[in-house]
């Protein structure tokens, strides 16, 4: 443990020369403003969002440790393809972590701050891969008595993405939905709320594994992308919940315009005329996820009602204001310890986390593998 004047934060860095370095730095923790708290972090979880800035277009694959048991530091060839993506951070050592949760040890003098004093808060906002976080009162979420960090330490990023697709099909005029990767922690808060909700739900997984874990929490609709039959299964489960809009987790390859045709396909099974432009049902795929980089391949047998959009969070709550942002994140807190509980497979410290073993599980983003970090673990 520090003492709480400087603490360690982990950093990523791409050169301009094609490497990547993860290393960690000792930084000097702000003294709080009048509106602002310092947390000590006690579990911030790795996230495929956070990979994207952890590792960057690294190849993984080349990665080497050095440093030292305290200090380690990990090295990693970015390829020449991947540089150009990351023409607008290079030679910038930046701070990693996008959400986490932790103890209030220090605030400012606002009547806000002082009332989260020892208290365990949830927050968003990166740098959180880190031993302290200055952060303002009012961004923070106080968590009931009793709450662990790794219980809170996940509040944000699924629990509102899966809260905020099931908004965004009650906004948009859908009845159900479709998910990819649908066994993620993420797929299976969605499961929950729609189960609670009434909503109809199709899951697509791509083993039998995934399938079984689904419907051991209750799923109704699970389709297997790599069964043959995967098409019409697909379409049956889309005539029995009519579903019109896809959160797909995978973005590149065939998938997002197969979800569109098999939509057509329902669409019309139950149309009453026929159209030669196809179905007048609008359809829509958001991709909010890269699970495979490649370009979306769109063989268009859908008609000309349909739409493939990306679909972020932050860009999400901004659209629909504060208030309704607030009732959704006071019922992520009501419900954290049923629809919203995440689950760990290993909680490490942050000179762990910068192992090469433990990176070789967590930066292939594997569903049923998620890493919990704990800055204030000893390494």
């Amino acid at each position: 443990m520090s003492d709480g004047k400087t603490g360690l934060q982990l950093r990523s860095l791409i050169k301009k020369s094609g490497e990547l370095e993860i290393s960690l730095v000792n930084v000097p923790t702000p003294e709080p403003a009048e509106d602002e708290i310092v947390v000590r972090i006690e579990g911030s979880p790795i996230n495929p969002s956070d990979l994207g800035l952890l590792t960057g277009a690294a190849d993984m694959t080349t990665a080497k440790a050095s440093g030292t048991k305290e200090s380690p530091v990990v090295t990693a060839k970015v390829p020449d393809a991947g540089m150009r993506a990351m023409a607008g951070r290079l030679d910038e050592s930046m701070p990693v972590g996008n959400e986490g949760a932790g103890v209030v040890i220090k605030t400012g003098s606002s009547d806000a701050a002082k009332a989260l004093m020892g208290k365990m808060v949830a927050m968003i906002g990166g740098a959180m891969y880190a031993q302290y976080r200055c952060i303002k009162a009012r961004d923070v979420l106080e968590l009931p008595a009793g709450t662990t960090a790794a219980e809170g330490a996940s509040c944000f990023v699924n629990p509102l993405t899966s809260l905020g697709m099931t908004e965004t099909m009650r906004r948009e005029g859908h009845k159900a939905l479709v998910h990819t990767a649908a066994a993620s922690n993420l797929g299976q808060m969605l499961n929950k709320i729609c189960l609670k909700d009434g909503i109809g739900l199709v899951n697509i997984v791509r083993n039998k594994e995934q399938a079984d874990l689904l419907r051991k929490i209750g799923a109704k609709h699970v389709v297997d992308s790599t069964a043959p039959t995967f098409m019409d299964d697909l379409t049956n489960a889309l005539v029995e919940t009519g579903a019109t809009l896809a959160f797909d987790a995978i973005g590149g390859g065939k998938l997002a315009g197969q979800i569109l045709t098999c939509m057509e396909i329902a669409a019309n099974k139950t149309a009453k005329v026929y159209s030669r432009y196809g179905s007048s049902v609008h359809k829509q795929v958001y991709i909010y996820g890269s699970l495979d980089p490649g370009p979306v391949e769109l063989n268009r047998a859908f008609g000309m009602a349909w739409g493939v959009g990306g679909w972020l969070l932050f860009p999400f709550l901004m659209k629909i204001g504060a208030a309704d942002g607030a009732r959704l994140r006071q019922r992520v807190v009501a419900e954290l310890k049923t629809t919203f509980a995440s689950h760990y497979t290993k909680v490490v410290s942050l000179q762990e986390a910068l192992a090469l073993s433990n990176i070789a599980v967590y930066a292939k983003r594997s569903t049923g593998e998620k890493y919990l970090i704990n800055p204030n673990k000893a390494g």
